[in-house]
């Protein structure tokens, strides 16, 4: 029988800074290698550069997009799914994957964060946000310390039960 297969979303910022599209890009080549499908917004920046890594490394890359036209996506997602949903759409990236790792990102990355930990699924921080309610630092996002030890914190924690 033949196994199921993983799928980790890469979320994080459509512009970015030179360093964190390197983080990502190299977030991409891990996921490729252990043979997971990278799941992603489709669009620039974060999303782009993990696609590209992806790719490169012989992955499988699947962009979410927010509008109707599957040219929006960007070169390296090979199967587009057009959503029509703008925003929206950030909660079908999130339920399509089995943990999730942010790299940087604004707010739309936190409202990933907060569909993906609202629903149980693992989340795994790579330069990104941190959380606190009443001044105590919430632990939620497990943080990562370059982009192997995400990826490998992300395999540890799916459960494919």
């Amino acid at each position: 029988m033949q196994k199921a297969p993983i799928f980790i979303g890469v979320i994080g910022g459509s512009e970015v800074k030179p360093q964190i599209a390197k983080l990502a890009e190299e977030v991409g080549r891990e996921i490729a290698r252990r043979g997971a499908v990278l799941v992603c917004g489709g669009m620039g920046g974060v999303m782009e550069a993990a696609c590209r890594g992806a790719s490169e490394a012989g992955g499988v890359t699947i962009g979410i997009l927010p509008g109707d036209n599957r040219r929006e996506a960007n070169l390296y997602v090979q199967i587009p799914i057009m959503t029509g949903m703008g925003y929206a759409r950030n909660a079908v990236v999130v339920k399509s994957s089995h943990a999730v790792i942010a790299i940087d990102g604004s707010y739309g990355t936190l409202t990933e964060i907060g569909y993906a930990l609202q629903s149980g699924i693992p989340v795994i921080g790579l330069n990104t946000w941190s959380m606190a309610m009443e001044n105590k630092q919430d632990k939620s996002i497990i943080q990562a310390k370059n982009p192997k030890d995400a990826v490998d914190k992300a395999m540890a924690l799916i459960d494919m039960d």
